[in-house]
């Protein structure tokens, strides 16, 4: 196999047969400029066996074409072609470039080098099968629950929300004549999702808009983290690498080395909860989709060809993940009944959080997630800032010592553009641990030579507050996540701009408290100068559109 990018394609489908002499126009993928009228859809999708040519995409993007959708569940376990719309045309278009290989040379299986200009290469397909991965659906039910209001880009503005979700763990298999080639293709090397930790560096690959300026977004490269990880074998696999519409379908891979392995499919690029985008992308483990293609395979005599086509053993894993994860600190969920948020163990009895997660509120659980489970203990608030105070600021005192808290090392300097992370409960509460983003410091805003404000650039959603910013190079504590950003006119909110209270800030009070007890050490966040209050207000006016919204 080639490089991760001419691992990746774009398939696409339609009904009508006149279109076949003009398949280089747009396609519909989401809003994409000059989208035609009629039916036609395309998204990524991944060339996992190029001596046979066969590839996997979303199978979302056949839901649209289904000759019966009602009598279609979401417990099926595959689907043939006859389920599908008879008069389809399917083509996968792909880069032209080709990487030449000598004698006694084995393929590079992936790069990440510079990409010439692509000649793209149209090639009509067969759908073979399409599949359900039981385990990922599974999954995704506890995770994403409907109480809270969950969407998913789609592709198609107009579909019905609930028939896109049900086909979320769908998956198709092509066959595409036109890529086989000799004895010298190859299967796409791959690994284990379970083999990934929080914190893994991954590369996203796909083709933003589908078919639309293939020369120039087809196979794009996006790199991120793993930042959470959920069901049997990790089938579920959440990152912040940022992906746009169009590439559903496309790989995630990971790198060891000189060398990169698929380890799942993009199911979607964008998810809001309850209209607020939360900036990550939705992963399945390819592993798993592999498994249930088997088990259809056996199902069905005619597919039984295919179990030689698909790719063959991986390897076990790859790289670990940051070192930093390793030693972060450690980060609870503060439970006030219907909301919670996050809280940053500065022991295993003290707490830091935020002041609006404890909703007036004197006393909380706190949910402590270990190895095994989550450990519930009641808390406390010693004292929490007043709502006039620029600093949203709480700390609490639990009830019970918790075991294992890595007591954090609180930062003293902030060099803006340096590598961070950011821990806390955004988004998933208890579903699946603490969630991990990462991003860079863009700037700490100081007054008198003393920080009062970090901006950081990672993906932080509601239930972040009260999380924790760390340095990637250490694991020390920068800051206390307070808000992301929300245009109250646009209705937009922006998780990748947001504010913390720097560490440095909070180390003197932390130590005075441990010398005396006295929890009134903390009301000098309460004295802040008109300044800082400006800096918290945003500097803007009281009428002006941006406030903080977490």
């Amino acid at each position: 196999m080639k490089s991760a990018e001419e691992a990746c394609c774009v398939v696409t489908v339609f009904e009508n047969s006149k279109e076949r002499a003009n398949i280089a126009q747009p396609f519909r993928s989401g809003q994409t400029p000059g989208r035609p009228a009629n039916r036609r859809l395309s998204s990524s999708g991944v060339i996992v066996n190029d001596h046979t040519g066969i590839v996997l995409c979303s199978g979302l993007l056949f839901s649209h074409f289904l000759i019966d959708k009602e009598s279609v569940s979401s417990d099926y376990q595959f689907l043939l072609p006859h389920s599908i719309s008879d008069q389809l045309s399917i083509y996968v278009q792909c880069s032209g470039q080709q990487r030449l290989t000598t004698s006694g040379c084995s393929v590079d299986p992936v790069s990440f080098e510079a990409m010439p200009m692509r000649n793209v290469t149209h090639f009509e397909s067969q759908l073979i099968m399409m599949v359900n991965c039981l385990e990922f659906r599974s999954t995704f039910r506890n995770v994403f629950k409907d109480v809270d209001k969950w969407s998913f880009y789609s592709g198609e503005e107009d579909a019905e929300p609930a028939q896109n979700i049900q086909f979320l763990s769908w998956f198709a298999v092509l066959r595409v004549p036109g890529l086989a080639k000799s004895e010298q293709g190859r299967t796409v090397p791959w690994v284990h999702g379970q083999s990934l930790e929080k914190g893994c560096v991954v590369f996203a690959c796909g083709s933003p808009f589908g078919t639309f300026c293939p020369d120039l977004f087809m196979s794009t490269l996006s790199k991120g983290i793993v930042s959470n990880l959920a069901g049997e074998d990790h089938a579920l696999i959440l990152t912040d690498a940022r992906c746009l519409p169009g590439t559903e379908g496309g790989g995630l891979f990971v790198k060891s080395g000189d060398l990169a392995y698929l380890v799942g499919l993009i199911v979607s690029p964008l998810c809001w909860k309850s209209n607020e985008w939360i900036g990550l992308t939705l992963v399945c483990s390819l592993q798993l989709i592999l498994r249930n293609i088997l088990k259809s395979v056996t199902l069905q005599d005619p597919t039984k060809e295919i179990c030689a086509w698909l790719p063959g053993a991986s390897i076990d894993s790859v790289a670990d993940a940051d070192q930093s994860m390793k030693r972060h600190p450690s980060v609870a969920l503060v439970d006030t009944g219907q909301f919670w948020g996050s809280g940053i163990l500065m022991s295993s009895r003290l707490m830091l959080t935020c002041r609006h997660v404890l909703h007036g509120q004197s006393r909380l659980t706190v949910r402590f997630k270990t190895k095994s489970r989550f450990l519930a203990v009641m808390g406390e608030v010693l004292y929490s800032t007043k709502v006039t105070s620029p600093y949203d600021v709480a700390v609490v005192l639990l009830k019970e010592q918790l075991p294992d808290v890595e007591v954090p090392t609180l930062a003293s300097t902030f060099t803006p553009g340096e590598d961070v992370y950011v821990i806390g409960y955004g988004a998933f509460g208890q579903s699946c641990g603490p969630t991990v983003t990462s991003g860079i410091l863009s700037r700490a805003v100081a007054f008198h030579s003393q920080p009062v404000m970090l901006q950081t650039t990672c993906a932080v959603q509601a239930g972040s507050s009260g999380g924790a910013v760390i340095r990637a190079q250490t694991g020390e504590l920068l800051g206390l996540v307070a808000s992301n950003t929300r245009d109250m006119v646009a209705g937009v909110t922006y998780p990748h701009l947001n504010f913390s209270i720097p560490a440095s800030l909070l180390d003197p009070l932390l130590q005075q408290f441990s010398r005396t007890g006295d929890p009134a050490v903390f009301r000098q966040l309460d004295s802040a100068d008109e300044q800082v209050r400006r800096a918290w207000r945003l500097q803007a006016p009281p009428l002006d559109p941006l406030k903080s919204k977490l």
